[in-house]
């Protein structure tokens, strides 16, 4: 796991990064969901890292029997994580505790690839999305899932709560479209055909309730305003490979970044008329975990 901006490389050997994510409140802690094998067979880790004067260190890791492809961390417990598996099962962890998992669910039938802990007041509520075309919701303190989601008619990559709106993810599928759900709605709010290629990524402006960004195979980030979805608001071109990750900032309404199978991270401010502000080269295999740090701006993970 390297750094784009904050200093500070470790490595874990034999194990391959899928997801990194900052911890809502402890600056300078991480997640990383890893695999072997590039997922296709072994065991996974979740690894928490910490940095401190000395760099980056390794503060506990938990291994499972299956490759982890995406971590969450709780909105209610500063020591318990989320994790979801190649087995179809989610993990839940605490860190303080030296033994895991908590819990485990286990209703995907395929590779849960994508999970995410709402954000907004008044609701503790997971959402999980699978190779098996379905997400789901669930409440971590109930030990089954309260929904399934059916519609998407490709794999589940991305689902992601909107920090705004309570109740409401978007999903991002194999596909080609970007899907808006509410929980308390029968059937899919809105679907976006967003690419004309798998999706691999999507994530909400922190500013806007409105916008969302979509990566995608076919090298390109898409910006969609859920008000007028014919066209998209932006669209950034610049990787050389599919887009794995894209993350709106926490601290710039126009500003993003993207990590790709090209092995690099970029920076965007969709903004400005040429929008790439940066492209950081300093991994060696494909980049597939980034998150941006909540508590200081600029620091980023992958």
């Amino acid at each position: 796991m390297g750094t784009a901006r904050g200093g500070g490389v470790l490595r874990l050997p034999g194990l391959h990064g899928y997801a990194a994510e900052f911890s809502p409140y402890w600056p300078g802690r991480v997640a990383c969901a890893a695999a072997q094998y590039y997922g296709i067979a072994g065991c996974g880790t979740l690894a928490v890292l910490e940095q401190n004067e000395a760099g980056i260190v390794l503060l506990r890791s938990f291994d499972w029997n299956d490759g982890l492809f995406d971590v969450t961390w709780s909105e209610n417990n500063e020591h318990v994580l989320i994790t979801s598996s190649g087995d179809g099962s989610l993990q839940i962890w605490d860190i303080a505790k030296p033994r895991g998992p908590l819990q485990v669910y286990k209703e995907h039938a395929q590779e849960a690839y994508s999970v995410d802990w709402s954000q907004t007041r008044g609701e503790q509520l997971v959402v999980s999305g699978s190779w098996d075309r379905t997400a789901k919701l669930w409440d971590p303190a109930v030990g089954k899932s309260l929904r399934t989601f059916k519609g998407h008619e490709g794999v589940i990559y991305s689902t992601i709560w909107s920090p705004h709106i309570p109740g409401c993810f978007a999903s991002a599928s194999g596909d080609q479209t970007l899907r808006i759900w509410d929980v308390k709605a029968p059937g899919v709010k809105l679907v976006i055909p967003a690419h004309q290629a798998e999706i691999l990524s999507c994530d909400w402006c922190k500013y806007d309730e409105n916008l969302l960004v979509t990566g995608a195979v076919d090298c390109s980030l898409k910006g969609w305003d859920l008000r007028n979805v014919r066209q998209p608001v932006f669209i950034l071109l610049g990787h050389t490979y599919a887009i794995r990750r894209v993350k709106f900032s926490p601290f710039h309404a126009t500003l993003l970044a993207s990590c790709s199978y090209d092995f690099t991270v970029r920076f965007w401010d969709f903004s400005k008329p040429n929008p790439l502000l940066e492209t950081v080269e300093h991994h060696t295999e494909f980049t597939c975990g980034l998150d941006l740090s909540l508590h200081k701006c600029g620091q980023v993970r992958d």
